[in-house]
């Protein structure tokens, strides 16, 4: 899908997918990646590598991002964007994509879904493209950074395939985010 367009109709309706533009920055910026949870997965360290558990909080957590740095798509040849838009031509999630070269891995470095679109298949189609755009550059695998708070992305991302890969216990050290542990996840990508 470097270059068309793709509908799908999903039971929200019609969503069209197409390539990133430069003015996509103003109204993807407006999508609410926030999560509320009740349950996380707590990391715990051994002497020689590490456990995931889910397990439940005694109060929900609710999470609200801060604006991150977007990805210039247009400065980097090896990065790409895809948008979905719903019927009404409304920006309802997007993904950002870069492409690491030396490893031949495509890094997902964002992915935003409308609170009302989540639990719908819109990730994971969105996914699907990341999945397509690695194919077309031969990528080996597709990466991502989660945090060990989200246990609906961490569910979802299982749910489509993805494995648990690593972790790092510094990552968010000194940000916002402290306390929390970076979780990595990848998923082989076939020829």
């Amino acid at each position: 899908m470097s270059e068309r367009q793709k509908d799908v109709f999903l039971d929200s309706g019609r969503v069209t997918f197409r390539r990133g533009v430069p003015g996509d920055d103003l109204v993807l910026g407006d999508i609410d990646g926030s999560f509320v949870t009740d349950t996380i997965f707590e990391v715990r360290l051994s002497a020689n590598g590490f456990t995931l558990n889910e397990k439940s909080v005694s109060s929900p957590i609710v999470k609200k991002f801060p604006l991150s740095e977007d990805i210039d798509v247009d400065d980097e040849e090896a990065s790409a964007r895809f948008v979905a838009v719903d019927a009404d031509g409304n920006a309802c999630g997007f993904i950002d994509l870069v492409f690491e070269v030396w490893n031949r891995r495509v890094v997902i470095a964002d992915l935003g879904l409308s609170p009302q679109y989540r639990r719908r298949g819109l990730g994971r189609e969105l996914v699907g493209l990341a999945a397509d755009y690695g194919r077309e550059l031969n990528a080996r695998t597709l990466w991502l950074e989660v945090t060990n708070i989200n246990a609906p992305a961490i569910r979802a991302y299982l749910r489509m395939g993805f494995k648990f890969c690593g972790l790092d216990t510094s990552l968010y050290r000194g940000t916002a985010s402290e306390g929390e542990v970076a979780v990595f996840m990848s998923q082989d990508l076939p020829g």
